[in-house]
C-alpha cells in the first residue's frame, strides 16, 4: 500500500491533473514515456482497488480491481465529478464525498465502510483506506483511496487472527517446517510438548536434535505432505525426546502443506505440523485391550484344563496360554524340602510350548539372594531386570535362566495355606521391564498353576 501511495502521489504531480471529462485523465493519459506505462502496470496489478481524486473531488486514477469490484471501466469511472450519480445513492452522495475529500486534510490514513453501486445495480459494502496527496509546495493536491469487498478483509482479518491465535492460545501445538524440514516458527504449546525452553531455541534445528525415536517417521510424513499432499485422517506417532524426561510420548498428529498464494503455480513454502499429546489416552487404552486379552486367555485357558485328565498338563497348559503376549519363557520350580526342582519350562533355546524338564528331581543350583528363592522367603512376587552395564547372557546364566533374559518376575506357588513353589517368567531385551500390572496377572495365573500341581499331589515346602 505504500509503494502504491508514493506512485500516485508523483502521478498526480504538484498541479494535479486536469479536468477535461470521462476518460481524459488516467494512467492511459499521463503522457507518453515509460513512467506512465509502469504507473499503469502498478496500478493495474494491485491487489486491491484503487481511486485517486484531485483537490476538487474529480475522480482521476481507476484500476482493474476497482473495475472488477464495480463493473465500471476506467473510461466509464476517470473524469467523473466523485461517486454521485452512478456509483453510490444520490442520498448517501454527498456523506461518502465528504468523509473522502476529508482525508485530504486530515493527518494519516482514514477507514471508512460505504455501501457502493455496481454497474449492474447491485449494492456493495466495502472498506476503504484513503489519505491525502500533497503537491510541490506542500498543499493538498487531492485523494487517492484503496478499498476492497467487506467480506474479502473480513476474511483476511479471519485469517489473521486465526494465525495468532494458533501461535498464542491454541491447544495443539503447530510447528511450521521449511522445506529442509528445518522448524521456522513454533507456538507456545509446541515450545513446552518439545521441551526446548522457548519458542526460538528450536528454530533451524534439524528435528533429529529434538527428537531421539520417532524422528524417521515424522520426516517421512513431513516428506509426504511436501511431495503429496496432507494425509486424510491424523496420524499417532511415537516419539522420545533428546532432553527432559525419557519417556515415550504419543502426538496425534495432523499436517498441512504451505504453498505461497501468490505462485500461478503451487509452490511449496513447506509444511505445517499440528499436534497434541494424547500419551495418556493410549496407554489407558493399550492397558484396557491388554486387560481384556488377558482375561480370555485366561477364560480359554481354564476351558482347556478342564479336558485334562493329568494336572501337571493342566498345569503347563495354563502357563502357555498365559505366556502369549506376555513373555518369552516360563518355567515354574516344585519345592522339595528347603530346595526348589525344576518342574517344567519352555525350551531355552526357541520360543516353544511349556514342558516337564526330563530327569527332573535334581534341585536348581540357585545362589543365596536369588529371585526365586526371595519370592519363597516373601511369599510374594519379584520383579528384576539386567542392569545397563550388564552383559546379558552371563546375567542371565548366572540365574538359571535362558540366555537371552532380560527381565524376570519371579512369583510363588500357593495352594491351601502352602507354598508349592515358584513360577517365573523371562522376557527378553525387546520386550519392557516387568511392571506391578503384570505382577498382578502372574499372580492370577500361579494361583491357577498352584492348584493344579496340588491335584498332582506337589507337598510343598511349608505344611
Amino acid at each position: 500500500m505504500s509503494a502504491s501511495r508514493s506512485e500516485i502521489t508523483s502521478a498526480l504531480g504538484p498541479d494535479g491533473p486536469g479536468r477535461d471529462g470521462p476518460g481524459a485523465r488516467g494512467p492511459e493519459r499521463d503522457g507518453p514515456g515509460p513512467g506512465s506505462d509502469l504507473l499503469a502496470a502498478l496500478l493495474d496489478g494491485m491487489d486491491a482497488a484503487l481511486c485517486a481524486f484531485d483537490a476538487e473531488g474529480v475522480l482521476t486514477h481507476w484500476n482493474r480491481e476497482a473495475e472488477r469490484i464495480l463493473g465500471w471501466s476506467p473510461a466509464e469511472a476517470v473524469g467523473r465529478p466523485g461517486f454521485a450519480g452512478w456509483a453510490v445513492r444520490s442520498a448517501d452522495a454527498d456523506e461518502v464525498q465528504g468523509r473522502l475529500m476529508a482525508s485530504m486534510h486530515a493527518p494519516g490514513r482514514q477507514v471508512h465502510e460505504f455501501a457502493l453501486l455496481r454497474k449492474d445495480g447491485g449494492r456493495v459494502l466495502v472498506r476503504t483506506q484513503s489519505a491525502g496527496v500533497r503537491g510541490a509546495d506542500g498543499g493538498p493536491a487531492g485523494v487517492y483511496c484503496a478499498f476492497s469487498e467487506v467480506h474479502a478483509q473480513i476474511d483476511l482479518e479471519r485469517s489473521i487472527a486465526l494465525s495468532e491465535a494458533l501461535f498464542d492460545d491454541a491447544s495443539w501445538g503447530v510447528v511450521l517446517v521449511d522445506v529442509d524440514l528445518r522448524p521456522t516458527v513454533v507456538n507456545r504449546r509446541a515450545a513446552r510438548m518439545l521441551d526446548t525452553g522457548g519458542r526460538t531455541a528450536s528454530l533451524g534445528r534439524p528435528l533429529g536434535e529434538l527428537i531421539v525415536q520417532g524422528v524417521e517417521e515424522l520426516e517421512g510424513a513431513l516428506h509426504h505432505v511436501l511431495a503429496e499432499g496432507a494425509p486424510g485422517a491424523p496420524a499417532e506417532l511415537w516419539v522420545t525426546l533428546r532432553s527432559g524426561e525419557q519417556r515415550r510420548r504419543c502426538w496425534r498428529s495432523g499436517f498441512l502443506r504451505l504453498a505461497s498464494p501468490l505462485a500461478e503455480e503451487p509452490v511449496p513454502l513447506g509444511a505445517a505440523w499440528l499436534f497434541q499429546d494424547v500419551t495418556e489416552d493410549k496407554l489407558r487404552e493399550q492397558e484396557a485391550d491388554r486387560l481384556r486379552f488377558r482375561y480370555s486367555q485366561l477364560h480359554r485357558a481354564a476351558r482347556a484344563v478342564a479336558e485334562c485328565e493329568d494336572p501337571m498338563e493342566a498345569a503347563t497348559a495354563q502357563v502357555d496360554f498365559a505366556l502369549a503376549g506376555f513373555a518369552d519363557h516360563a518355567l515354574f520350580d516344585v519345592a522339595a524340602g528347603e530346595r526348589l526342582v525344576r518342574a517344567a519350562a519352555t525350551p531355552s533355546g526357541a520360543p516353544g510350548p511349556v514342558a516337564r524338564v526330563a530327569g527332573a528331581g535334581i534341585p536348581v543350583r540357585y545362589t543365596p539372594g536369588h529371585p526365586a528363592l526371595q519370592a519363597l522367603d516373601r511369599v510374594g512376587t519379584v520383579l528384576v531386570s539386567a542392569s545397563a552395564n550388564a552383559r546379558a547372557e552371563t546375567w542371565a546364566a548366572e540365574r538359571q535362566w535362558p540366555r537371552d533374559a532380560v527381565h524376570a518376575l519371579c512369583t510363588v506357588l500357593r495352594s491351601r495355606g502352602r507354598t508349592l513353589g515358584v513360577l517365573t517368567f523371562v522376557r527378553a531385551v525387546n520386550r519392557p521391564a516387568f511392571e506391578r500390572p503384570d505382577a498382578v496377572y502372574a499372580e492370577n495365573v500361579a494361583m491357577r498353576v498352584a492348584a493344579a500341581l496340588d491335584l498332582a499331589g506337589v507337598s510343598g515346602e511349608r505344611g
